[in-house]
């Protein structure tokens, strides 16, 4: 079982390794004689849900073979726990953050128990942040100063954590050195609003081999920047692939 938590969205020409790993953890999960099951959790809102869809299970389909058991999220519509019963993997897309928060809440126990059975999850930019324990959900200031654009805010004015799906240990930001986010994610350390967080680049994603796990790999051709609690503030350390 691992878990992917990618700093974008899902790109199988620029960043294929993350498909390709999470495939072959399916393949070691999956029964064999049969198609693998994958849940795939999208927010659509005033988009085609068929199209999200497909940019997230697309990819898979030429590595596996599966069938796609789609999760709609909504304004007003949360995910059905029952949606990921009896599945192999499952993929979280991207979007608004505190969006996918609301829709995947009621399905978390659901999830984590998958993972906890040997399910491979997948997250891309808003189902990366959703995924720890202590979850970053947004937001451009930290007592009222600002820490990152507001174009990155997800909506929130006051940077805001919330508790995730518990599958990793630390709070994860993403598009880290693209967007400006890596600030959010210190000035939230330094806050102490979380004591460990990981900011993610684009074409970047960082794999744990459990909720638990204390160390992950990282693989993709940009940095993790590594962001934890230390005397008087923050400190930050760079992590590439090796």
């Amino acid at each position: 079982m691992s878990i992917f938590l990618a700093g974008a969205g899902p790109d199988p020409l620029g960043f294929p390794d993350v498909f390709d790993r999470f495939v072959e953890d399916i393949r070691r999960h999956a029964a064999p004689g049969r198609p693998a099951r994958v849940a795939v959790a999208v927010h659509h809102h005033g988009g085609s849900l068929q199209e999200l869809v497909e940019a997230c299970a697309g990819p898979l389909r030429p590595r596996l073979d599966c069938e796609v058991v789609a999760v709609p999220l909504a304004e007003g519509r949360t995910a059905d726990p029952a949606g990921f019963s009896s599945v192999d993997g499952v993929v979280v897309g991207g979007g608004l953050t505190p969006a996918y928060w609301e829709g995947l809440r009621p399905a978390a126990t659901a999830i984590s128990g998958l993972v906890a059975g040997g399910a491979p999850y997948l997250g891309f930019s808003a189902g990366a942040m959703v995924a720890p324990a202590r979850a970053l959900m947004g937001g451009c200031r930290i007592n009222g100063v600002d820490v990152c654009g507001e174009e990155c805010s997800e909506g929130l004015d006051a940077v805001d954590v919330r508790e995730g799906l518990g599958l990793a240990p630390f709070a994860v930001d993403v598009h880290a050195a693209q967007a400006g986010t890596l600030s959010r994610a210190v000035g939230a350390v330094a806050a102490g609003l979380v004591e460990w967080a990981v900011a993610i680049d684009e074409g970047t994603a960082v794999v744990l081999e459990s909720a638990e796990a204390r160390d992950y790999e990282v693989i993709g051709s940009g940095n993790c920047w590594d962001i934890r609690a230390a005397a008087g503030g923050a400190a930050v350390s760079v992590r590439t692939a090796r």
